[in-house]
């Protein structure tokens, strides 16, 4: 039995290696090619944070919130659908004469999908005294169809490319023996930028709020492919 199974494995190694013997005894080129595209992001997540205002008549999280929830449904936003809470907080504040106040606060993601919105978006919450309001990251929605595109141009580029060298040398390009892909989503984190944060000019109150201009880095997408092709 013992005999059976040496032998077998010999079978498997001795085909393996003279399947490897023939790729290398074809005639091959092999050829690099990367293509990339930059996209405005679709998609903007804003941070927004709620504080209980620690007055002598307390401003609670909940009117902030009923506030912020009118206003961002005066700029046409589905509240319901796009602003997510993320978590509610107390944060404990002693006071003289061992008094203590709990004073809490919230934190919501809202989804808009422009610049011009997210710059409306912060004016507004401005007006109603909400200025705790940060980037926390930007998307493309389509990323995987746009790869997709990316990914068959960078095999006609390489293909082309085989040919411009074959040409010269009266050669024909043959099929892809081997194809290796890379490709890779840039600037995003899902395009996150950290440590950056955006907020409404609010100088006199007299004086109007200026718009804010926000620019928004694009994301950055890329296909690298390597082929082998068949020279005939």
């Amino acid at each position: 039995m013992k005999k059976i199974t040496l032998l077998f494995i010999g079978i498997i190694s001795a085909n393996s290696f003279s399947q490897t013997k023939n790729f290398l005894d074809v005639p091959y080129l092999e050829t690099t090619a990367k293509v990339d595209t930059l996209l405005i992001p679709d998609r903007i997540y804003l941070n927004i944070s709620i504080f209980e205002k620690d007055t002598k008549g307390k401003i609670s999280v909940e009117e902030f919130e009923n506030k912020m929830n009118d206003k961002l449904k005066t700029l046409g936003i589905d509240t319901a659908k796009n602003l997510m809470l993320n978590d509610l907080a107390s944060n404990y504040k002693k006071h003289l004469l061992k008094q203590q106040d709990i004073l809490k606060n919230k934190n919501y993601t809202l989804l808009v999908y422009n610049a011009q919105m997210a710059s409306k978006v912060i004016m507004a919450l401005e007006e109603i005294e909400i200025s705790n309001v940060f980037l926390e990251k930007t998307d493309y929605s389509k990323t995987e169809e746009m790869i997709l595109i990316l990914k068959s141009e960078a095999i006609q580029k390489a293909k082309n490319q085989a040919i411009a060298l074959t040409k010269p040398l009266n050669q024909k390009v043959g099929n892809a023996l081997y194809i290796s892909d890379n490709s890779n989503t840039i600037n995003t984190l899902t395009g996150r930028v950290s440590g950056i944060q955006i907020r409404g000019n609010r100088t006199l109150e007299k004086e109007k709020l200026e718009p804010i201009n926000i620019e928004f880095e694009k994301i950055k997408i890329e296909s690298e492919v390597k082929v082998t092709f068949k020279l005939e």
